[in-house]
């Protein structure tokens, strides 16, 4: 079998049983597609901060409760193939030797250049054949726009922008858009954030005029 069309990373062949056991030790994180094992590239600030954002909420919100958050060092296994999802929630209360999870509800990605068709393809047909799963969220890191695809909804796309609200049905979550941007510095944001300094100057100076009547 030929490896996956990749260009932005290596594939090297390897079967599963030596990736299970070599991958602790590995000096980069690597995924595992069909009998080849593809190193994971660094990621940038905006990358981190959105997972960051994300993992905290979800954090706080199902503290107490059985489901709980993980981030991207917990693989999911899909028949054969390991992936390391940027956030998850699972709720079948894991060991703690667990090293992968194969019953998360909940699978969130944050894409870039060198994922991006991996996320969108690969993963995404994997992801949707796991029955515990309900909900996929793909956010983009260098503008704001954000992918839910639903079982509820026959795994069709909604998409999310500033201003909009999104409840992961899968934990009765509701956050805004700009909550999950919190501090990333795309221009999206920075736009946002600049029009809202001037709304605030506009008001204050409204306020600080004399009545007209």
């Amino acid at each position: 079998m030929s490896p996956p069309a990749a260009k932005d990373y290596l594939a090297q062949q390897m079967s599963e049983q030596e990736y299970l056991d070599t991958e602790p030790y590995s000096e980069v994180k690597r995924e595992y597609i069909d009998g080849y094992v593809y190193a994971m590239a660094g990621a940038k600030a905006s990358h981190n901060r959105i997972v960051g954002n994300v993992h905290g909420e979800l954090r706080n919100y199902l503290k107490g409760k059985p489901c709980q958050p993980y981030m991207s060092d917990m693989k999911v296994k899909v028949g054969k193939k390991y992936f390391y999802p940027d956030v998850l929630v699972d709720c079948t209360n894991l060991p703690d030797s667990s090293v992968f999870t194969e019953t998360p509800r909940l699978i969130v990605e944050v894409l870039s250049k060198s994922t991006r068709r991996r996320d969108e393809t690969t993963k995404r047909v994997a992801y949707i054949q796991l029955e515990t799963l309900l909900e996929y969220v793909l956010i983009e890191q260098d503008f704001v726009k954000i992918e839910v695809i639903r079982r509820s909804e026959g795994w069709l796309p909604e998409h999310y922008y500033l201003g909009d609200e999104i409840t992961f049905e899968s934990i009765e979550l509701t956050l805004t858009v700009e909550e999950i941007y919190d501090r990333v510095q795309n221009e999206d944001m920075t736009d946002s954030f600049a029009q809202k300094m001037r709304e605030a100057a506009e008001a204050e100076i409204r306020s600080a005029l004399p009545d007209s009547e």
